[in-house]
């Protein structure tokens, strides 16, 4: 490792709501491992999605409070906030208005993930939905989706509209197969990445590599680019929501 002070912005740490961290030992151990690879800044971001993961807001924040805790054993240092994946529905904005799910760390930001077969045009409306109704859509691991990874230019389309681009530090590194390592090196050397998370669930199969990424990220665009997405750009989030909160 050679940078602390990194931030994850999209992961699974919260004990018991959805299918990441089942109990707090399990959050202990991802937060110790996020700590290890040099994360110091946490967004975690349970599933909300229909007939799937639909833990009401209140359970979530009731067992967010165990996250803080178990932070707080491991570091001073460490902080975390809590936030949402949502996936994507024709329901989000009345949803996020009335307060029935988070926003990333109480910013305008919205983690807003789709299903792997969705239609660009769907991708596209729900997004656009979003930014005229006051939020910032976060595009969550879109490298999993047919409709961005087939199509650059609709990449670029949603980037040009206000969106920004979100791909998993697994990725990065070559952990979900060569192709999809190819196509981040591609979305990050046309700079249409803005965040990079762990999306990680458990201490087994889905673990935190955000420090791996980092450094690979350092080595082949160099530490300023690698800056830019692992701390300036979500320190951007937090900065948001603290100016949410002051108004």
């Amino acid at each position: 490792m050679s940078r602390t002070g990194i931030y994850d912005i999209h992961c699974h740490i919260v004990p018991g709501v959805d299918d990441g961290a089942s109990d707090y030992e399990d959050t202990k151990k991802l937060l110790r491992m996020e700590y290890d690879q040099g994360v110091r800044n946490i967004i975690a971001t349970p599933h909300f999605r229909f007939r799937m993961f639909e833990t009401p807001l209140s359970r979530v924040q009731e067992q967010f409070l165990l996250v803080q805790k178990a932070a707080a054993e491991i570091g001073d240092d460490l902080q975390v906030y809590l936030g949402c994946e949502f996936h994507a529905n024709m329901e989000m904005y009345r949803m996020l208005r009335e307060g029935e799910v988070s926003t990333m760390a109480g910013s305008r930001y919205v983690l807003a993930e789709f299903s792997e077969s969705s239609e660009g045009s769907y991708i596209r409306e729900r997004l656009n939905k979003l930014i005229s109704s006051g939020y910032k859509p976060i595009a969550a691991h879109i490298e999993r989706y047919e409709a961005t990874r087939s199509d650059l230019g609709f990449v670029e389309e949603l980037v040009d509209m206000g969106v920004s681009m979100q791909i998993n530090a697994d990725s990065i590194v070559g952990k979900e197969g060569f192709s999809t390592k190819r196509y981040c090196r591609k979305l990050m050397k046309y700079d249409l990445v803005k965040f990079v998370g762990s999306d990680c669930h458990n201490t087994r199969s889905r673990i935190s590599r955000m420090g791996e990424a980092y450094d690979y990220v350092a080595k082949k665009m160099g530490e300023a680019y690698a800056d830019h997405l692992f701390i300036e750009n979500p320190r951007r989030i937090l900065e948001d929501a603290k100016r949410r909160k002051e108004r």
